[in-house]
């Protein structure tokens, strides 16, 4: 029974199927020793000065460039990521560090405030130990994004990672290990859907941060809801690209490329329905699609490689099949449309035009090379369109009128706007998305304040 494939997280390599590794999930005593052993840990960790917490930020830095080319191949070998945009990842996740160790004790400092004749100080505490969900699809990144700010706040981080992607959860766990970080204050915990309700509900457990499906969202954060616990989601995303006629054609397809097709097309927040006004909307799909034949698919370790296989088997068939309802539907397909055959997970980059709000391509989120046109009457339409969604993580909008692109970026219904670029993350600024693409913000202050007991002390009036 213990050996039974479906009590392990396992790990395939999508190019080749190869398994790369199983582990079998905690059983229920192991998951309340682990717990306990973090928040020992976490209460050393609370107790250190801000300026040292910090200081290992920036050791984590140093670790993480040290370790960039062994990091990058395991990514590219566990989910299928070319490896340039792997080594990318690497480095983007290293400058979050070294940003947060320049800049959060700033933001964690003690605001004094006068109210009347007696004084106020707004104080950031930590909540305490946080655990995390975390998806597949930047299985660096979307860690250290969360787990940073989280650490440096003085809380504690479990990890519970996306069971495909654990090879790079113990490279992460390895990786704050030789970083000096006291032994359990990142921990790493291999469970199931159980071992996950069985951590939110222990009261040692103060909050709960998920980035995933809006199914995984809407169950845990349900649950930590129940629990009475702060939790942040950052959900799926059906990003509206839109194209207006005055628009440059050729940055904004350039950008459609880069937006739709990076890692696989397997991003919450990137172009997935592209909204083009009718009368550059033939011009555009002509440049898109030769664009789309012209990327290179193959293996991920190869560096001229621009996009690898799909994560997963199951994901694969799931978007073939979201593809062909569209086509019965009534969309046009301009280029792929069909799994490569062949060893790997491999899906051709595909282009659906002719697409409407009444079909799969527009009303579902598309994981992976495919990319939906529909066409807008005017920019009154496009935005008409854009809102018409279940999702709001962001947008994109190309036009060379500046006050068009205030006014449409008002109305966008999105945590995040773009314009005349596609959609990005940095920790200057904060990230996340409303509807069903979640709430709660990572990055920047807002991420930093967002696992924050925020206290106000009153100090005497004498």
């Amino acid at each position: 029974m213990g050996n039974h494939p479906d009590r392990h997280a396992i790990s395939v390599n999508p190019a080749s199927g190869e398994v790369l590794g199983a582990w079998p999930f905690l059983e229920t005593a192991q998951i309340d020793a682990a717990i306990g052993a973090h928040q020992q840990s976490w209460l050393l960790w609370r107790a250190l000065p801000l300026a040292q917490r910090a200081g290992q930020m920036r050791v984590l830095a140093t670790l993480l460039r040290e370790r960039e080319d062994a990091m990058a191949r395991l990514i590219s070998a566990e989910m299928g990521k070319p490896i340039a945009q792997a080594r990318a990842e690497v480095r983007k996740s290293a400058h979050l560090c070294d940003w947060y160790a320049q800049h959060g004790p700033a933001m964690l400092a003690a605001q004094p405030t006068q109210v009347e004749n007696q004084q106020a100080v707004v104080e950031f505490r930590p909540l305490g130990p946080v655990l995390a969900v975390m998806p597949w699809n930047f299985p660096l990144w979307q860690v250290l994004r969360g787990a940073v700010p989280i650490l440096l706040a003085g809380n504690g981080y479990l990890l519970k990672p996306a069971p495909s992607v654990m090879g790079c959860a113990l490279m992460i766990e390895a990786l704050f290990r030789d970083a000096g970080f006291p032994p359990a204050v990142f921990t790493l915990l291999n469970i199931d859907p159980a071992g996950v309700s069985q951590a939110i509900n222990d009261p040692r457990i103060a909050a709960v941060t998920v980035t995933g499906s809006v199914r995984a969202g809407a169950a845990i954060g349900g649950q930590a809801g129940a629990a009475l616990k702060k939790c942040v989601l950052e959900l799926g995303g059906s990003d509206p690209f839109i194209v207006l006629n005055d628009a440059s054609l050729d940055e904004a397809v350039q950008a459609a490329v880069q937006g739709r097709f990076q890692n696989s097309g397997q991003v919450c927040a990137a172009a997935k329905r592209f909204i083009i006004e009718q009368g550059v909307a033939e011009r555009f799909s002509e440049r898109f699609v030769a664009a789309t034949r012209e990327l290179r698919v193959g293996d991920p370790l190869d560096e001229a490689t621009q996009v690898g296989p799909m994560a997963r088997y199951d994901l694969r068939d799931e978007l073939h099949q979201q593809v062909c309802a569209s086509l019965r539907q009534g969309a046009t397909l301009l280029v792929g449309g069909d799994k490569l055959p062949g060893p790997g997970n491999y899906y051709a980059p595909t282009v659906l035009s002719d697409v409407t709000p009444a079909m799969t391509a527009f009303r579902e989120e598309l994981f992976g090379p495919v990319a939906a046109i529909s066409i807008a009457r005017d920019p009154e339409h496009a935005l008409e369109l854009a809102n018409d969604s279940d999702f709001g993580l962001s947008a994109t909008l190309f036009t060379a009128s500046e006050t068009r692109a205030r006014d449409m970026a008002a109305r966008l219904e999105c945590g995040g706007v773009f314009i005349n670029g596609y959609s990005a993350s940095d920790p200057r600024v904060p990230f996340g998305g409303v509807k069903k693409s979640g709430f709660g913000r990572e990055l920047s202050h807002f991420g930093l304040h967002e696992f924050c007991n925020i206290q106000t002390v009153w100090r005497d009036r004498r």
